[in-house]
């Protein structure tokens, strides 16, 4: 099978929040790219196996054996393939929050498994979309412990996908945004790769916790909603309205997860109001999503920090 290019991706809106059935919306970042190959040092014709792709076939090897879903899934030649220098060569930045285990799931299922000359890369039905989140939440457990799947699903799909509910996600056509204009969203390079699972764990635990549960799903989840309906509707003045209100919610009640570096950064933008920031993805490093309705101004308040536009707006 010929091999793809698989791309990072972007959790808009939605982190922490889809754990409470509120909207997602995830996007591909073509930015950066990851595809499987093999490696040889040819001068002294030695292969050189990569250990964590070795780690993750075993993983494979295992979880195909019990889950029906993984069925078809060619865990033997992935093996193989292993143990002869295959490894996964990527850009995606790891613990940066785009996704790079996500692509490495998407490219690995693209690879071994034998049912895909159903899926046309161009149209997913409900039912397609369903299945391979699942099929992906048990394949990317290996590196986080615990997996929606969305993350290799949008790797997989290529395209736009707005997340519903548990098991209800659709592919969807972004809006069409400006070409160019003052303000829009960016990303902000914090430099601090970060561990998902220990920041995913730490908000399971506080939200067994009435009050910061009840916070969530009485505050938070309607924010997320309405960050989402706003940037679907090309409606600028409310999508600020509402990020602001993301941002302050985060601020207040997700101190661990914004790098501690970055807090003041973060306050910075919620009184001067020439920028707002959320997480991008669990927080704690990475990248950070910005919103500004003038990037010269907001760059003048970033100064020394590196921004990089993603939606003019």
């Amino acid at each position: 099978m010929k091999q793809k290019i698989f791309y990072s991706k972007i959790l808009l809106f939605g982190e922490y929040g889809i754990i409470h059935d509120s909207m997602g919306l995830a996007v591909p970042y073509p930015l950066f790219q990851g595809e499987l190959n093999f490696q040889t040092d040819f001068r002294i014709n030695q292969i050189n196996i990569d250990n964590e792709l070795k780690a993750f076939s075993k993983y494979l090897k295992n979880v195909s054996k019990n889950f029906k879903e993984l069925s078809s899934f060619d865990a033997d030649s992935f093996e193989f393939d292993v143990s002869q220098g295959l490894c996964f060569q990527s850009t995606i930045p790891q613990g940066y929050g785009v996704g790079s285990s996500g692509a490495l799931c998407a490219s690995v299922y693209h690879r071994y498994c034998a049912d895909l000359q159903n899926d046309s890369f161009e149209t997913f039905d409900k039912n397609r979309l369903a299945e391979l989140k699942k099929i992906f939440s048990i394949m990317e457990a290996h590196f986080h412990g615990a997996s929606s799947g969305i993350d290799p699903l949008i790797s997989y799909v290529n395209q736009a996908v707005l997340i519903k509910g548990l098991n209800n996600v659709d592919i969807i056509k972004q809006p069409v945004l400006k070409k160019k204009s003052a303000g829009g969203i960016f990303l902000l390079n914090t430099a601090r790769p970060r561990r998902t699972e220990p920041l995913v764990n730490l908000f399971l635990e506080k939200c067994k916790e009435t009050t910061f549960r009840n916070l969530c799903e009485s505050i938070l989840l309607p924010i997320i909603n309405g960050c989402i309906n706003s940037f679907l509707s090309s409606d600028k003045k409310t999508l600020f309205n509402f990020f602001q209100r993301l941002s302050d919610f985060q601020y207040c009640h997700f101190d661990p997860m914004i790098p501690h570096l970055f807090k003041e950064v973060w306050y910075e933008g919620l009184k001067s109001e020439v920028f707002y920031l959320k997480l991008c993805g669990a927080g704690g490093g990475g990248f950070l999503l910005g919103i500004t309705e003038n990037f010269d101004e907001a760059k003048d308040k970033l100064q020394g920090h590196e921004i990089r536009p993603l939606y003019f707006l």
